[in-house]
């Protein structure tokens, strides 16, 4: 197996608070320097107007999000009625608004309709790319392409009337991929009186929640030791999968790229699944997938994070 000179760079998840002005890359810019390493990267961004958890990926950590399979994320936003703009939130230009604000019933009786497997068209502001262009650079052009609708799952949706009339606080726990601004925009439409999203603050995503996040102030006043013991194990970002403990012999040939046929180890999980892979006293190190092999089935290498 080939390494790097990134293979023995501490490594793990920094559960930031990322707050309200920033950029996504403006937090992992910050945090390659105070790690000192450009091996940095992050799962799920946050646009600036967002708040809350935005997972850093330090070190080895940082290949690990491609391999996230866990994407249902936790949301607490601010829906606005009665106001249209081109970004569906706030920061945009006004399109349209009305003083037709329906009553609270009508509000959660709409919200409850956006609950469940739903069809979503990804706002023009967005970081999507359509013939290798990224949506927002066309939008600021003026130039509105059609988008595909793309399926996104809400498990829940809670609604509460804010102070204002115009406000409502909506808690959503959905999958990855899911627009909280669009949502918003829907659920405006759906009322006929249009809606943005006002304020957006993520409060879960891969299981990690925001009361284990550091806001980067607080980061940056601790000193190399306390900054090194915030990082989470990168195992973390996998705890939805199965874990599969393998004796030393057997970790030895999977460390060498050997498939483990699962009669050897005595497991009898289904080709396709992706799990966790520890040594035996319960290290973390890899990722393994199962496959069909020579009519049995194995569990192969799909990523090592700790040689």
């Amino acid at each position: 197996m080939k390494h790097t000179e990134f293979d023995n760079l501490p490594g793990g998840v920094l559960a930031v608070r990322k707050g309200e002005g920033m950029t996504s890359h403006d937090v992992v810019n910050r945090v390659r320097r105070l790690y000192n390493t450009k091996r940095v990267g992050h799962a799920g961004t946050l646009d600036p107007l967002a708040t809350g958890v935005l997972l850093v990926l330090v070190g080895r950590a940082a290949k690990a999000c491609e391999y996230i399979s866990s994407d249902k994320k936790t949301y607490r936003a601010t829906l606005r009625l009665g106001l249209t703009t081109d970004t569906e939130d706030i920061t945009g230009e006004t399109l349209t608004e009305s003083d037709r604000i329906p009553d609270t019933e009508q509000v959660l009786s709409v919200c409850r309709e956006f609950v469940g497997n739903l069809k979503q068209v990804p706002p023009m502001y967005s970081a999507l790319k359509v013939n290798g262009q990224k949506l927002y650079d066309l939008a600021r052009q003026g130039v509105i392409v059609e988008r595909e609708a793309r399926d996104i799952t809400v498990f829940s949706l809670d609604c509460e009337a804010a102070e204002s009339k115009t406000d409502y606080i909506l808690t959503v726990c959905c999958s990855g991929g899911t627009y909280i601004r669009t949502l918003c925009a829907d659920i405006g439409a759906k009322l006929g009186c249009g809606g943005v999203m006002a304020t957006l603050e993520r409060l879960e995503a891969c299981g990690i929640d925001i009361d284990e996040c550091h806001t980067l102030e607080e980061i940056e006043n601790f000193d190399e030791k306390e900054r090194q013991s915030l990082l989470l194990p990168t195992e973390r970002l996998f705890d939805d999968l199965h874990t599969v403990k393998l004796p030393a012999f057997f970790e030895k040939l999977f460390r060498d790229g050997c498939p483990i046929y699962q009669k050897k180890i005595k497991t009898n999980l289904a080709v396709g699944s992706r799990v966790k892979i520890c040594s035996e006293d319960g290290r973390f190190f890899a990722l393994g997938s199962v496959v069909e092999r020579e009519e049995e089935t194995a569990i192969k290498s799909v990523k090592i994070f700790e040689l």
